[in-house]
Formats: C-alpha cells, sequence, structure tokens
C-alpha cells in the first residue's frame, strides 16, 4: 500500500479531530482507478490508526464530483482498472474499510455521486450534500453492477420500490430528493458543505469515542450479511465483463451514444 505522502490520487489531512480524505482527479470526474482505491484504504487505515482522529470526511476534489465510480476511459483502454500493488482490484477492501474503521464517517457529497461513487457515500454513515449534487447509479448503463452492499444498503435507506427504481432506470436526482428519500441527512449551499461537515464533526468529537464505536458495529451487524452477497457479485462480475454485452455497455459510454443491447435480451 503506498504510504501517505507518495499519494497522488488521494490528498489526506487531519484538523482538529477531522481527517479530510479527498479523491484528488477531479479532471476524471473523480473517477477511480485502482491507485486511487489503493490509496483510499490506506488513507481510511491511517485514520483509523490516528488517536488524534475522531472524525472521518470522504469528498471529492473541486465542484463538479464527489465520485462517478470506476474509470471507464481506464476500463476501455487497458481492460480494466490499471495496476495495483497486490495485484487485485480492491475496491471490496474500500467497502469494508470505510464499515469498518471504528470511527463515524461523513460523506461530503460536492458533485456528481454517480455509479461506484454512489455506494461509496452510502457506506459512510452520514451524508450531507452540496445543493447542485446529483446522486445515482450508472452500472446497467455501462455493463456493470454492484450487488451486495450496493443494493442492500440502498433498500434499507429508501426502501424497495425506491431501491429498484435506482437501480433500473439509472435516473438521476437532486440533492433535495436525496435528503427527502433518506439518501442524505442535510443539503447546503456548495460554499458552506465543509464548514457543515466540521460543525457536524465537532458534535461528534464531544461525544464518547468508545460509544461511537459499539454503535457504529453495532449498526454493522444488521448488514454484515451482504458482504457475502457482494464477494458473489464480484466473482461474477470479473467473468460478465468479458462478455460482449458488458463490452458493448463500456464502449457505448467512451463512445458518448446509447448502448445497444437487444442482442442479449434473456
Amino acid at each position: 500500500m503506498p504510504a501517505v505522502e507518495d499519494f497522488t490520487d488521494v490528498t489526506y489531512e487531519v484538523d482538529n479531530g477531522l481527517a479530510w480524505i479527498t479523491v484528488n482527479r477531479p479532471d476524471r470526474y473523480n473517477s477511480f482507478r485502482a491507485r486511487t482505491v489503493d490509496e483510499l484504504v490506506m488513507a481510511f487505515k491511517t485514520a483509523w490508526n490516528d488517536p488524534a482522529v475522531g472524525v472521518v470526511a470522504l469528498t471529492g476534489a473541486g465542484d463538479k464530483a464527489f465520485c462517478t465510480g470506476g474509470d471507464q476511459k481506464q476500463r476501455m483502454e487497458s481492460g480494466d482498472y490499471g495496476p495495483s500493488d497486490s495485484g487485485l482490484f480492491e475496491i471490496d477492501s474500500l467497502h469494508r474499510v470505510i464499515r469498518d474503521t471504528p470511527k463515524p464517517v461523513i460523506a461530503a457529497v460536492n458533485g456528481f455521486a454517480i455509479g461506484g461513487g454512489h455506494v461509496l457515500h452510502l457506506l459512510a454513515d452520514l451524508t450531507i450534500a452540496a445543493d447542485h449534487a446529483v446522486f445515482g447509479q450508472n452500472g446497467p448503463r455501462v455493463g456493470s453492477f454492484d450487488a451486495g452492499f450496493g443494493t442492500g444498503l440502498m433498500a434499507r435507506a429508501v426502501g424497495e420500490k425506491r431501491a429498484r427504481e435506482i437501480w433500473f432506470l439509472c435516473r438521476r436526482y437532486s440533492a433535495e430528493q436525496a435528503v427527502e428519500w433518506g439518501l442524505a441527512n442535510k443539503s447546503v449551499p456548495m460554499d458552506q458543505l465543509h464548514a457543515e461537515v466540521r460543525s457536524w464533526a465537532d458534535e461528534i468529537l464531544k461525544l464518547s469515542p468508545t460509544a461511537l464505536k459499539v454503535l457504529k458495529q453495532s449498526f454493522n451487524s444488521d448488514t454484515e450479511h451482504f458482504a457475502g452477497v457482494g464477494q458473489m457479485a464480484y466473482s461474477t462480475l470479473k467473468m460478465f465483463g468479458e462478455t460482449e454485452e458488458a463490452q458493448e455497455g463500456i464502449t457505448a459510454f467512451n463512445e458518448k451514444r446509447e448502448p445497444d443491447f437487444r442482442a442479449h435480451q434473456i
């Protein structure tokens, strides 16, 4: 795993008990490649291990995107998400460390939270969104999916019917609607986003860290079985990604056209 000082895709800083982890790829709408995921895992582990940190905030660089999921240009260019330290695409490890970090994680959604980026904010304990933020899934449009936490936690947050709508239609939802549906806790103007996260963090930092740790683990225990479902889904996704159907999705995305999946209708 890369050391914090060697990060290229992520920035990490601590300010009075609050660790800010920022996906720093604004030219790619803060999408992640394998190296980005490695750095995010290390950033969360660093915050976990630091007794000076009581709250972790996850956000994206700039004001256009929180995170738009996997880097589809990278996927088109190399057939995968690029090299990683372990040789594996450690997205499952990233999901796990966000949940397992025994400190509250706040997603500061500063723009598009789409696809795998939308799942990251779902995994956070709390979500505060800029009022121009946009939420949604994209997998079925690009020949991909995110089962496990990406579906199970969403259904817990918004209910079965709305979760299926989000996945089956791949629509975009405003910050206001995200709050109304339970996808986010609060929406504020973009210029107030960091201050709002700071305010929430300061309230949390006054509380018992051991009590918060046990509470987070208690909440997690109710949905832990989604991890096994997710692992099966990753196995399936790897095989699916090599099919003509999946390739049509990613090719259409990069060619900026509508995909044609008619030949693959079940």
